[in-house]
């Protein structure tokens, strides 16, 4: 990991999370390697909302659901929504305007990995 990595995983994690500092490269880490792993394609629909597609085993579902329960509980102005549908799976992803700036530096890290992917 870059230097340039790690400040763009601080980046993204908000004054306001409840997660022991000590546990946020870790948890940066996960979303890096569920984003690399998982995602097909990331979509902005609007500033407040992001779409990740993602492929579709039921692995992958619990591991996004796991995730996504584990990072509200820290960030509870997060709204996930977990969408399996006709053989895909989306991951919905919903933040306040106040915290566009967080969706954003999110959106940067899953743009990164799924195009070097």
């Amino acid at each position: 990991m870059t230097h340039q990595d790690i400040a763009l995983g601080q980046q993204w994690v908000p004054s306001a999370c409840a997660l022991p500092t000590a546990e946020q490269p870790l948890r940066v880490a996960e979303f890096d390697a569920l984003f690399a792993e998982v995602v097909r394609a990331v979509q902005r629909p609007d500033p407040t909302r992001l779409r990740l597609d993602l492929i579709f085993t039921p692995e992958n579902a619990a591991r996004a659901a796991e995730l996504a329960a584990r990072e509200n509980g820290c960030c509870s102005f997060f709204t996930f929504t977990l969408t399996i549908a006709d053989g895909a799976m989306g991951l919905k992803v919903r933040v306040p305007e106040q915290r566009i700036d967080v969706l954003d530096a999110l959106q940067r890290r899953a743009d990164a990995a799924v195009s070097s992917g």
